[in-house]
């Protein structure tokens, strides 16, 4: 069966949320929204591609950073309502210049940082 992103169930915003993790580690990285164009245009060009909302424009991962993000492969959850993206990582995928986004733990009420910037 062939896949079409418009399958896909968006929110009123026509929004869907995108875990991105590494591929090989299992790490979960980030998470980021795409629309349906933005699917679309992840499963054509290998280059998973979000859509910022605050600058409303679509957002290549990598693209200004050099931190890019190449899709291994795209899934889809049982209710088509949010995505997996599998993906190669190069460098850290958070702009924090960590290696993932969720680098602070909550442990006996209390914020520990888990890991410091990359650079």
């Amino acid at each position: 069966m062939s896949f079409d992103p418009a399958s896909l169930r968006f929110d009123d915003k026509g929004l869907i949320p995108c875990v991105a993790q590494d591929h090989a580690s299992g790490e979960v990285l980030m998470v980021a929204w795409m629309n349906q164009a933005a699917v679309a245009r992840t499963i054509e060009t290998g280059k998973v591609t979000y859509w910022s909302r605050s600058r409303a424009a679509f957002w290549v991962k990598g693209e200004t950073s050099g931190h890019h993000q190449r899709l291994v492969e795209l899934r889809i959850d049982c209710d088509r309502d949010c995505l997996l993206v599998l993906v190669d990582q190069d460098g850290p995928a958070c702009h924090t210049n960590r290696r993932s986004c969720f680098y602070t733990a909550v442990r006996e009420g209390q914020e520990v940082e888990l890991t410091r910037p990359m650079v």
